[in-house]
């Protein structure tokens, strides 16, 4: 079977599906406007396209992300309709569809099968929109307007898709019914035999200061530091923590950036407002307990979740992070928000504890309470890891559902483009 692969980012969620397809004797080719020169990449073949085009100045807000989509799914058509006069012709297509890119390659390839990785639709309504009151909608009823353009790329995309697949339960049914009846939930798995426990981890946090698993350590991760994975909450949680825990070091990772929410005003980073906002409250000695390490390889980021004394994960109704469940695999004690999509995972005193996303009051009390007692720790990051291994692990439950996913989805009867 010749299969392509659409990310902008390759191989993104394909890590481990396409050295696979490559592995049962399939041809796979990525094409992507990551690299800017052909290459081989685990016997994938990978095709660069450019994005061709500019946004236009003064367009109507609501139309530029639309417009942005649009530009890398017109530069994607050139790049495969070149292709296709080079004599490919994939079978199935399998695309991560949230930058546009595969908009338009029913047109180029109308007998493919086009499968999607739905990653989430936008919707309206509570807790979706609204849910954190501390940054409300500047114009509700506008708002509501401007998030269902941003649904034109996924409704234009829903006319062609053949087949979709959803990491989580919460993610897929944020999706109309029309499309949950084509959408297989498969999350992209842990690799629980690298992502493991160790009793001899240890983590340079600062030139002098190196944390083991004897140390009490309290971390906490986001891609970056933002409101939309609670980042403020912890934050103005922290002088209490530091008061309360003498010992304790706590580690955050995550960039200054944002991928998520609104940009911070002002031209600043919600990593600094908030430092700023808390650092008065924080003697000096305490804040020393305090390490940023940013964004750090994948090794160091390894090392801290298996040096944790007990990890804390917050986050909005929204895509759940990957770091919750490696935490999990890592045998982490969990002390996590009780929003929807981290209940997909988290039971209350199971294999983690749960706490109200806006109780502050609560997150240092669950938090010193869980500090203090070693055998619950030990009890939930064991029926964590356990949960992990049986519903997420990589290799014998994850892989092989998207492997099955990509066979039914050769099966199907192709949908044509639509005038």
């Amino acid at each position: 079977m010749k299969i392509l692969l659409i990310h902008q980012n390759f191989p993104g969620q394909y890590k481990h599906l396409a050295p696979a397809l490559v592995a049962q004797g399939h041809e796979v080719v990525a094409l992507t406007c990551k690299v800017k020169q052909p290459s081989n990449w685990k016997g994938v073949r990978v095709v660069p396209y450019e994005v061709k085009g500019a946004s236009t100045k003064g367009v109507h807000p609501w139309l530029a992300d639309f417009e942005t989509k649009l530009l890398r799914a017109t530069s994607c058509y050139r790049g495969a309709a070149a292709l296709k006069a080079q004599g490919f012709q994939p079978d199935v297509i399998c695309a991560h569809h949230g930058w546009g890119e595969s908009m338009f390659l029913k047109d180029v390839w109308p007998t493919a099968r086009l499968g999607l990785y739905c990653e989430l639709y936008h919707l309206t309504t509570k807790p979706f929109m609204n849910f954190d009151p501390e940054f409300p909608s500047q114009s509700p009823e506008a708002d509501k307007l401007r998030i269902r353009m941003k649904n034109l790329n996924n409704r234009l995309h829903e006319e062609i898709m053949d087949a979709g697949l959803s990491p989580t339960q919460f993610q897929a049914s944020s999706f109309p019914q029309g499309w949950q009846d084509r959408i297989t939930v498969a999350h992209d798995g842990v690799d629980t035999d690298l992502v493991v426990p160790r009793a001899d981890a240890s983590l340079l946090v600062h030139r002098d200061v190196t944390l083991t698993r004897n140390d009490e350590v309290i971390t906490f991760i986001n891609r970056n530091l933002e409101p939309y994975r609670g980042y403020h909450v912890f934050m103005r949680a922290l002088p209490e923590i530091l008061k309360r825990r003498p010992n304790a070091h706590v580690v955050l990772i995550g960039g200054d950036e944002v991928s998520y929410g609104a940009k911070a005003p002002g031209g600043q980073s919600w990593k600094q407002i908030f430092i700023d906002e808390v650092r008065g409250r924080i003697p000096t000695p305490h804040w020393n307990r305090v390490h940023f390490l940013g964004r750090v390889p994948y090794d160091v980021y390894l090392s801290m979740l298996q040096i944790s004394t007990a990890h804390v994960y917050l986050t909005y109704p929204f895509v759940l992070s990957w770091s919750l469940l490696e935490a999990m695999s890592a045998q982490c004690a969990i002390l996590a928000s009780g929003t929807e999509p981290v209940r997909e995972v988290v039971t209350e005193d199971e294999n983690g504890w749960l706490v109200d996303f806006f109780d502050r009051d609560g997150l240092v009390d669950r938090l010193c309470a869980l500090l203090d007692d070693p055998e619950t720790r030990a009890r939930l990051g064991a029926n964590a890891r356990a949960f992990v291994r049986a519903h997420y692990d990589l290799k014998t439950i994850c892989l092989p559902q998207h492997l099955d996913w990509v066979q039914r989805l050769s099966q199907l009867d192709p949908r044509p483009p639509l005038d």
